[in-house]
C-alpha cells in the first residue's frame, strides 16, 4: 500500500510535451510513498479502491494540485533595509547614482556585517515564511552582502540552517563577486583575487556552496573579472550562474554559456548572440520582474527570442532589500505576465519545471511525475491561470513536502 493518496483532485502536472495545457489531468488521484510520487492519473485508472491502495486517503475536494513552487533566485539573508533609497529613486536618483554614492549593495553590506547570526536568521525566516505560505517548497539563497570571508560564511550558514529547521529545501549560492567593498575601493582586481583565492576555497571546504554567482555589470565586475571567478568555481567542480545584462549588454550571457552556467539572470539587455549561446549550452533564463518593476525599467527581456531558441524561461522573486523587496512569488507570476508578456502557463512553468532546470534539479522536482519528490501544493482556484491572474490573493489551501502535509491553517477550507 502507498503511504498517502489524494483523490478527487485536478492535477497541473506541468510535465513537458503532454499536448495538454498545464499537463492537466482532471478527476485525478495522486499517491506518495517514502517522500516520492508513486502513482498519479485519472481516478478511473486506480488499480483498486482508494482505501485498498493507500494507508491514508485525503479528499482534495476538486482542488487543483501543482508541483511545489520553486524560487530560484533570492537574497533573503541580510541586515537592515533600504527604504530611504526607495524614496531617493522616487525623487529622481538612479540605481547607479545611489550605488556610486555608497548606497545600494554597500549599504546592506554595512548592515549585514553589523548584524548577529540570530538577527539574520530571524529576519530571513520571516521572509521565507511569506514564500512558504504561497506554496514555495524549494528556494535558492545567495550570499553577497558580506564581501569578506567571515560574513559571507555566516550568511551561508544561516541559509543552510533555515533549510534544516523548516520544511523547505534551501540551495546556497556564493555571490562574493556582488559588489566592491569599500576597503577595496580602486582595487577591483585585488578583491577578485580575494574572492577566488581565499573566500571561495574556505566556503567550499566548509560545504556551504552549491553554486557560484557574480554580478557582471558596469556597476559590478567586468567580463574578465567574472571569468576569473568562473575559473575558480570550475576548479572546485562547482556550477556557475550569472547576474547578466540587467543594465547593459556586456556579453555576460555568452560568457555564462561558455562555462555551461545553470542560468543567466535578469537579461533585459541580452542580444540575439547571447540568447543563441544560452540555447546551445542549455542555460536557463531567469526573469526577475520584481526588480524591473521597482527600478521602473523600460527595456524588457527578449522573451520572443527565448521562445524561438527554446531557452527555458524561469521566474523568481529576486527578493532583496534594494531593487526587489518582494516576498510573494504569486505576485511575481502576475508581473511576469503583465510586464514581460508571458502566458500564465509559461509563468507557472517558470516557477516549477523551468525553475528546477535553473537549479539543476529537474530530475527531482518541478513536475508531478512518478519517482519525483512529492512536493505538492493544493489550490482553491477554478483554473491554474488564476495563480497569475489574481493580485494580492493567496489561494494556497495546503502544502505537502516530501509526501507529508505541512501545517497550514487553510487546509480545511471548503472547496470552491
Amino acid at each position: 500500500m502507498w503511504d498517502r493518496m489524494w483523490i478527487d483532485a485536478r492535477l497541473a502536472t506541468m510535465a513537458a510535451k503532454t499536448g495538454v495545457p498545464y499537463g492537466a489531468i482532471e478527476d485525478a488521484a495522486i499517491a506518495v510513498e517514502q517522500g516520492r510520487i508513486a502513482w498519479l492519473g485519472p481516478m478511473a485508472d486506480l488499480p483498486a479502491a482508494p482505501d485498498a491502495c493507500a494507508r491514508e486517503v485525503r479528499d482534495a475536494g476538486g482542488r487543483w494540485i501543482t508541483p511545489g513552487l520553486i524560487d530560484c533566485h533570492t537574497h533573503i539573508v541580510y541586515g537592515g533595509d533600504r527604504a530611504r533609497e526607495f524614496e531617493m529613486r522616487l525623487e529622481g536618483a538612479t540605481y547607479e547614482e545611489i550605488a556610486r554614492a555608497g548606497g545600494g549593495i554597500r549599504a546592506t553590506v554595512t548592515a549585514t556585517r553589523a548584524a548577529d547570526d540570530a538577527t539574520l536568521a530571524a529576519t530571513a525566516a520571516r521572509r521565507l515564511a511569506d514564500l512558504m505560505a504561497e506554496g514555495v517548497t524549494t528556494v535558492e539563497i545567495k550570499s553577497g552582502y558580506g564581501l569578506e570571508t567571515g560574513t559571507e560564511a555566516r550568511m551561508l550558514r544561516v541559509a543552510r540552517g533555515l533549510g534544516e529547521r523548516l520544511p523547505i529545501d534551501v540551495l546556497t549560492t556564493f555571490l562574493g563577486a556582488h559588489a566592491l567593498p569599500p576597503e577595496y575601493d580602486g582595487r577591483p582586481d585585488a578583491y577578485i583575487e580575494l574572492v577566488c583565492e581565499e573566500m571561495l576555497p574556505a566556503l567550499a571546504a566548509e560545504g556551504l556552496v552549491d553554486a557560484v554567482d557574480a554580478f557582471c555589470e558596469t556597476i559590478g565586475f567586468t567580463p574578465d573579472q567574472t571569468e576569473r571567478v568562473f575559473e575558480a568555481a570550475r576548479a572546485r567542480g562547482l556550477p556557475v550562474k550569472l547576474h547578466a545584462e540587467q543594465l547593459s549588454d556586456r556579453g555576460g550571457a555568452a560568457l555564462a554559456a561558455r562555462y555551461g552556467a545553470l542560468s543567466a539572470d535578469h537579461l533585459e539587455f541580452v542580444g540575439a548572440e547571447g540568447v543563441a549561446a544560452m540555447a546551445r549550452a542549455g542555460t536557463a533564463a531567469v526573469l526577475l520582474p520584481g526588480a524591473f518593476y521597482v527600478l521602473r525599467e523600460t527595456q524588457t527581456p527578449p522573451v520572443d527570442l527565448f521562445r524561438r531558441h527554446g531557452v527555458p524561461i524561469a521566474v523568481a522573486t529576486d527578493s532583496n532589500p534594494g531593487s526587489s523587496p518582494v516576498t510573494s512569488l504569486l505576485l511575481v507570476l502576475n508581473m511576469a505576465c503583465t510586464l514581460f508578456r508571458l502566458t500564465p502557463e509559461e509563468a507557472l512553468a517558470g516557477v516549477t519545471r523551468n525553475a528546477a532546470t535553473a537549479l539543476r534539479l529537474a530530475d527531482r522536482i518541478g513536475t508531478l511525475e512518478v519517482g519525483k519528490a512529492a512536493d505538492l501544493v493544493l489550490w482553491d482556484v477554478d483554473r491554474p491561470a488564476e495563480l497569475a491572474y489574481r493580485i494580492g490573493a493567496n489561494p494556497c489551501a495546503g502544502v505537502v513536502k516530501a509526501g507529508r502535509p505541512v501545517t497550514n491553517d487553510r487546509t480545511s477550507a471548503p472547496p470552491r
